[in-house]
């Protein structure tokens, strides 16, 4: 059986593949500040994307994506804002959520939520 952090990483690890296949370019893995850590900060186009990526190996309590409350995305948008003062960047941002749910059979069933919150 897998710890937490090991599920965790086989998630990041999923996600920055697929924002990558679908063209997005990686500029940050982990960031952090203060209590809070953006998994991954990217570009799609344009936008930078703030990611959090919420996976899990079992959906009996609900899905990867309903663990997100709103004390978490406040901590994501802090982060986010520091982000943007410390690269001096004032464009257009999203919010994604990826959802990541480990199958029995050790397929990963991965959901997109684009713009997931503002």
């Amino acid at each position: 059986m897998k710890s937490n952090k090991e599920i965790g990483q086989i998630g990041e690890d999923a996600a920055v593949l697929f924002l990558e296949q679908l063209g997005y370019t990686i500029l940050e893995r982990n960031w952090r500040f203060s209590r809070a850590e953006i998994d991954i900060i990217a570009k799609d186009h344009d936008i930078l994307v703030f990611v959090e990526v919420k996976t899990r190996s079992y959906n009996y309590y609900g899905e990867p994506e309903d663990f997100i409350n709103e004390r978490k995305e406040q901590l994501l948008s802090d982060a986010a804002s520091q982000y943007m003062n410390l690269i001096k960047y004032d464009w257009e941002i999203r919010f994604d959520i990826i959802s990541i749910l480990i199958l029995k059979n050790q397929e990963l069933q991965i959901k997109h939520f684009k713009d997931a919150w503002f």
